[in-house]
């Protein structure tokens, strides 16, 4: 990557291709298209991301044959990383843009604003993230799409047609997409709203505009082994043979926290983050049930913590202090 190229200086079209059987461990001959040289907003690579074949197939589809794509699946199932490791390696521009209460209208599109000009005061146009990604190489990535205001759905829904026009009325321009920019979003629900009362702010989504979603993605916690891997990716330092076990018993805690959370039993889930959060704070404090305690049970509703020191003591073999003491004591 050259510290001094810009995104204006790519080709209007990628330029090169890469096998996704070599590149992304997905079983197919096919290839996806890539440029063949990376700018300051192509995301990096992480060597250790796996990537989920079906959903990798699904976000190439989207940078490969300009569809919408949306990825939905619960926290920590890694979707907007998804999309960012595949970006990152087709040298694709990538832009995320979490779609929180505070973002609004006019931060998606622009707004007027005054700045200094040969030492005076002027009103100048600044466009908004939106008409500046849509006229661009790059992949404009929605995060927590289900959360976002009223007034800012209907801005998006006008470019959510692949040749769809974007009016900006406040400087009475039309603007017509790039031939490379491409459009995703990452949603904890379906835009059906949220009962599980997990996820809140999230809201239901006009019907008309999800439809105009080429592909709906689903993505699932991963297997058991792979997990295990992206762990002692994160946390090298226990990729011995007694680490390892180690790491096998936190994966095989959180998906007894997942199975209970499916069937009601605990409100609170461990995602992946949570195992990794784990496995750092045991290689920072080397206690094992302290670490577990400030990863995840101190924010377990109280009444539901027996049942977790239950899931704690059939994965690991150990009693659980639900206390949560720490192991040091104070010197007099």
């Amino acid at each position: 990557m050259s510290a001094h190229l810009t995104i204006e200086q790519l080709p209007e079209e990628p330029d090169a291709t890469v096998g996704i059987r070599e590149t992304f461990r997905v079983d197919t001959d096919a290839r996806a298209p890539a440029f063949s040289l990376r700018t300051p907003h192509v995301p990096a690579i992480d060597s250790g991301y796996r990537f989920d074949p079906g959903t990798t197939m699904a976000i190439i589809a989207g940078f490969a044959d300009n569809r919408r794509v949306i990825v939905q699946g619960r926290h920590g199932t890694g979707k907007s990383t998804h999309v960012e490791q595949v970006a990152a390696r087709l040298n694709w521009p990538l832009v995320r843009l979490n779609l929180d209460s505070h973002i609004s209208r006019i931060d998606l599109i622009g707004k007027d604003a005054i700045v200094l000009r040969d030492g005076k005061q002027v009103t100048e146009y600044r466009e908004g993230i939106l008409p500046w990604s849509y006229q661009h190489p790059v992949a404009l990535v929605f995060d927590e799409y289900d959360a976002g205001r009223p007034d800012v759905m209907f801005v998006i829904q006008r470019v959510l047609e692949a040749q769809g026009r974007l009016t900006i009325l406040d400087q009475n321009k039309v603007l017509v997409p790039h031939k490379s920019f491409r459009l995703f979003a990452t949603a904890n629900t379906i835009g059906l709203g949220d009962a599980t009362g997990l996820y809140h702010g999230t809201q239901q989504l006009n019907q008309a505009q999800l439809d105009r979603w080429n592909i709906v993605a689903r993505l699932d916690y991963l297997r058991e082994e792979e997990e295990v891997g992206v762990v002692l990716s994160k946390v090298p330092s226990m990729s011995d043979e007694e680490g390892r076990k180690l790491i096998l018993q936190m994966v095989r805690m959180a998906d007894m926290t997942r199975t209970g959370f499916q069937a009601g039993d605990i409100s609170t889930l461990m995602s992946p983050r949570t195992v990794i959060s784990w496995a750092d704070n045991f290689r920072i404090f080397n206690d094992l049930d302290y670490a577990f305690a400030i990863a995840f049970l101190n924010r377990c509703d109280e009444a539901e913590r027996p049942l977790v020191a239950e899931y704690y003591q059939r994965s690991t073999g150990r009693s659980l202090d639900l206390a949560a003491t720490s192991p040091w004591k104070r010197v007099d």
